[in-house]
């Protein structure tokens, strides 16, 4: 795909890598669709670049929200480009999550890109290219402690994204699955960004995962995932896993270190 061409639908905008996605998009010419349900951080980028920038507020949780979406596409002639960027996290063990912290992951990782997927497709299926982007994480192949309901999440979404994209093998829409590992933006907590650091975990960028991103749209590529080791354990994980397991279980007196002191610092406020 030219980027320069594309027309894009781009949720998450506001904030992390989603942000990072919607400046270099603008960068190449691309008209972008900028979802979030907060305009601030978008502000710079609007008076930057106010002919190819667009804000549309919306929370893709409710029909509502995505409805408002869909319908806002149809005023870009030729969409032919919907990246799902939005995503939440939260480090902690499955014992210590509320039922309503629960719901809300699965919802904004898993249920609102495909329902939005649903609503935009007929859109998509215009164009005489176009393409899904969905945004994963190392952890949708790999299961971590204190991110089970993440991993579930993310897990999920990889097999939505392999599912839809031979669905569509006879349509000209594509899938891209994009696996970032540990990023620095807001999502990541104390405890978590403290876990990263004791066990000396790579961390990005989001500017990097989104240069790595637009070259994967650039090159109609299926699957991206981000940095070494971490493409190593995939492999390893998918052929090894108990391997994994021994290696991970080493780190679970540190993680519930962690979550216990994120669940304190959470109570306080």
């Amino acid at each position: 795909m030219q980027l320069s061409e594309a027309r894009v639908v781009l949720t998450g905008a506001s904030g992390g890598i989603g942000l990072a996605i919607a400046e270099a998009l603008c960068k190449q010419g691309a008209q972008v669709l900028a979802v979030s349900r907060h305009e601030e951080p978008l502000l710079p980028l609007l008076a930057h670049y106010p002919d190819l920038l667009h804000w549309v507020e919306a929370d893709l949780c409710t029909p509502e929200g995505r409805k408002h979406v869909a319908t806002s596409a149809q005023a870009i002639p030729g969409v032919n480009l919907l990246i799902n960027a939005a995503g939440i996290n939260q480090f902690a063990m499955l014992e210590q999550l509320p039922a309503s912290d629960i719901d809300s992951m699965l919802t904004i990782n898993l249920h609102a890109p495909i329902l939005l997927i649903r609503l935009m497709l007929p859109l998509l299926k215009q164009a005489q290219s176009a393409m899904v982007v969905n945004v994963g994480s190392t952890y949708g192949s790999i299961g971590y402690a204190g991110y089970a309901t993440y991993c579930a999440s993310k897990f999920a979404l990889r097999g939505f994204s392999e599912a839809l994209r031979r669905e569509l093998a006879d349509t000209r829409v594509g899938v891209l699955y994009v696996a970032p590992r540990a990023t620095r933006t807001a999502m990541n907590s104390p405890a978590a960004q403290a876990l990263n650091d004791a066990l000396n975990s790579n961390v990005d960028d989001p500017q990097h995962v989104a240069k790595a991103v637009l070259h994967a749209i650039a090159g109609d590529r299926r699957e991206l995932y981000l940095g070494w080791p971490e493409r190593f354990f995939v492999g390893l994980n998918s052929i090894l896993p108990t391997l994994v397991d021994r290696g991970l279980r080493k780190h679970l007196p540190l993680i519930r270190l962690l979550s216990n002191t994120s669940l304190e610092e959470k109570n306080k406020l």
